[in-house]
């Protein structure tokens, strides 16, 4: 059963790509013919006379999109992985010339990273130096610098194509019709080919001083403008078509794919979550079926239009709700341990960091070791948006009570809450129980000792950090986190108030098992700040 559905998965998959190599063929086609008939009319001295040299221009410029569409596939991900740099490639093959030591999983993996990168590189260099001529061809301002101008742009687009990591797969928010979402990048598209047609154009035009005389000619001052007019064109024509290959690509592959049986079929009567959780637990990690399949489950739990699925989820033995919960914490799970690990070495380094006033590599390496964990982070954000989401609707969909008999709201609140607090600890915010400084006075009122040193270094820290992708990434995360532990207070919010008058909190709601970030205590309190509707 879950071989086929890997099947027709996979089947959906290949259907996406062959459409966008059809829709991009069509788009390109039409951009050709508009850019002929009305950029570079003026420099033709027959544009509308049909030729041998035409037809075969027009077939070399959609073989060369062809070649950026299979390569921009090939590179493309829905998640960010770290490719090896060349000093750790050199170093991993020495050894296995020297030693015959195979190198580790993990630098193989960032090893084909970094080979889909170079390939993503020789493809826009290639394709530019096809599709650029192809435009320009038949022009009578065409001269023979354009083939070498057109690898130096393609390899400038793919640079910045890289270093922007526009290659990762961003999930839209909000699912629209793919033609709507198509039409509303058209104007990002124009507006992001012009920027880099009009870059490329100057450092080719720098680069061509250095070409040998060969290349050169002389010209008079109106066939050397028209040159340049017909090169810029020709370049954004090009770029144009591949920010919109780029822009359908986005829009086809993150498209919401359903992973259930028909409703009405017997499949939908007996098990109709088997689909999704032989996605969720069958499909490689870190793959575009896996993300897919998580949207599915993550619009599943939060929506009221398949509430049929919803509701499957809490059959009577309580199997299936337990296997959805497992394949949406265990990623929480690993977010929180590795960012412990990233905590640990951060604020080590931090403290000799602050009594030197220097950034020693060791730091840099334990901030890196904090950011690393970010890179998946639209991932964490499902998982805990599905668990809240599943967690709140328990509250009156769950007839069989399996989801407070098997004690998964516990195991739920602890790891959303050790996650927050884990993320709050990369941010620089203080996380641990309040100090024996906080003196209790007359009135019940709290006095605190004065720490300033202290409170001003943690103060520097945190405002250094505001400034870094890191902690944009980490707010958005604690933001995501907060909000999906108040769907579930704000639920069962009676019931939570009851446990801690009864003094059954901690038993009823955290998990007595050592948390994964954190103390037990810390977690009693910073669930009381959510129960007090305090917590930010």
């Amino acid at each position: 059963m879950s071989l086929l559905i890997a099947i027709d998965a996979d089947t959906v998959l290949q259907n996406r790509f062959l459409g966008f190599l059809i829709w991009q063929s069509i788009q390109s086609a039409v951009v050709f013919a508009l850019s002929k008939a009305l950029l570079l009319s003026p420099f033709t001295s027959s544009p509308l006379s049909p030729s041998l040299g035409g037809a075969a221009a027009f077939l070399a410029f959609h073989l060369s999109l062809l070649l950026f569409s299979a390569s921009l596939s090939l590179l493309a991900s829905p998640s960010p992985d770290r490719a090896a740099s060349p000093l750790e490639l050199a170093l991993a093959a020495a050894r296995f010339a020297v030693a015959s030591a195979p190198p580790a999983p993990d630098l193989r993996r960032r090893a084909r990273v970094s080979l889909g990168f170079l390939l993503f590189l020789s493809a826009t260099a290639v394709s530019a130096f096809v599709s650029v001529a192809s435009v320009c061809w038949k022009c009578d301002s065409f001269s023979g610098t354009t083939w070498l101008r057109s690898l130096a742009v393609g390899l400038l687009y793919g640079l910045h194509y890289v270093y922007k990591r526009r290659w990762v797969l961003e999930f839209p928010i909000i699912q629209r019709p793919p033609f709507f979402s198509f039409k509303m990048g058209i104007p990002s598209a124009i507006g992001q080919a012009l920027k880099l047609s009009g870059a490329g154009y100057l450092v080719s035009a720098m680069l061509s001083f250095f070409l040998p005389d060969v290349y050169k000619s002389q010209v008079a001052m109106q066939k050397f403008l028209a040159e340049e007019i017909v090169f810029y064109v020709g370049c954004f024509v090009v770029f144009f078509c591949w920010e919109l290959s780029h822009h359908l690509h986005q829009v086809l592959h993150t498209k919401r794919l359903t992973f259930a049986p028909p409703k009405g079929s017997a499949a939908a009567e007996t098990n109709p979550s088997e689909p999704l959780l032989a996605a969720l637990e069958g499909s490689p990690p870190k793959s575009l079926l896996q993300y897919l399949a998580y949207l599915d489950l993550c619009m599943v739990c939060e929506r009221n239009v398949d509430t049929w699925r919803r509701a499957a989820f809490f059959e009577e033995t309580g199997e299936t709700y337990k296997r959805v919960l497992a394949v949406c914490l265990r990623p929480l799970e690993q977010f929180t341990l590795k960012l412990a690990e990233g905590s640990e070495s951060y604020s080590a380094n931090n403290s000799l960091q602050l009594s030197h006033q220097l950034h020693s590599p060791a730091e840099r390496q334990a901030d890196s070791r904090l950011y690393e964990p970010f890179q998946d982070i639209q991932l964490y954000a499902w998982c805990a948006r599905i668990v809240a989401s599943l967690t709140a609707h328990s509250h009156k969909e769950d007839r069989f009570g399996v989801a407070q008999l098997s004690g998964s709201n516990a195991a739920v609140i602890s790891t959303l809450v050790s996650c927050l607090l884990a993320v709050e600890a990369s941010m620089g915010k203080k996380t641990n129980l309040p100090s024996p400084n906080y003196l209790m006075g007359p009135a019940g009122i709290k006095w605190a000792t004065h720490s300033s040193g202290r409170r001003d270094a943690a103060a520097g820290i945190t405002v250094k950090r505001k400034g870094s992708p890191l902690y944009s990434r980490a707010y958005s995360m604690a933001d995501i986190l907060r909000t999906s532990i108040y769907c579930i207070v704000s639920t069962f919010h009676d019931e939570m108030v009851n446990s801690s008058k009864a003094g059954l909190l901690e038993k009823d709601w955290v998990l007595m098992s050592k948390p994964l970030y954190g103390t037990h205590e810390l977690i009693v309190q910073k669930l009381r700040l959510f129960l007090d509707f305090q917590a930010s």
